[in-house]
């Protein structure tokens, strides 16, 4: 019970006001699907934390700091160029399929997290706690519940959101945050 209830409340309170917050706003102020995005938003994250609770267990002593800056960076800098690309369905975002905004969520939300500081914490918690999946079942619902809120209320506001501005502010924050990234790992040295 411990583990699962220090997995949950690591990550829930990791994932405030982290980037992947911002990116569930985009998503939730896009396609105005608040369920399909949530359910991107788990199974990425499911995902993901299963593959890092892997590596904490099993690979953790070979997961350097310069490595996972790099990671981070180059997924921040392509995630800075998704956030900029013209979109044909701003007009008609209503009538996007839940298919769709699921699809979307997952696969930004699943490259978003790479290297994320919550999944670093998964990785970590992962080590120290024996049961893999009770880790990554704590994880995932501290993410839910992190980004729930973020999910829905984008989807309250998202005729009030200016969507062409969150778009240029999202990119400069993830170019921001690629760039420190990979500045990190240079630093550091290959």
């Amino acid at each position: 019970m411990e583990s699962l209830l220090v997995s949950i409340s690591t990550v829930a309170i990791a994932e405030m006001g982290d980037r992947t917050q911002l990116l569930s706003l985009m998503l939730a102020a896009h396609y105005r699907r608040p369920w399909p995005i949530l359910a991107g938003v788990v199974c990425a994250t499911l995902v993901n934390h299963l593959l890092a609770g892997v590596i904490g267990i099993r690979l953790g002593r070979f997961l350097t700091p310069t490595m996972l800056d790099t990671v981070v960076g180059v997924s921040m800098i392509g995630m800075a160029l998704w956030a900029l690309k013209p979109d044909a369905l701003k007009e008609d975002a209503a009538r996007v399929s839940g298919a769709n905004a699921f699809l979307a969520t997952a696969v930004a939300f699943f490259i978003a997290e790479i290297g994320d500081k919550t999944q670093i914490a998964t990785v970590a918690l992962a080590a120290a706690y024996s049961n893999l999946f009770v880790v990554v079942a704590g994880t995932t619902a501290g993410m839910a519940l992190a980004n729930a809120p973020v999910v829905f209320l984008g989807k309250a506001f998202s005729d009030r959101l200016p969507l062409k501005a969150i778009h240029y502010v999202a990119s400069g924050l993830f170019l921001l945050l690629g760039a420190v990234f990979l500045f990190r790992a240079v630093h550091r040295g290959f």
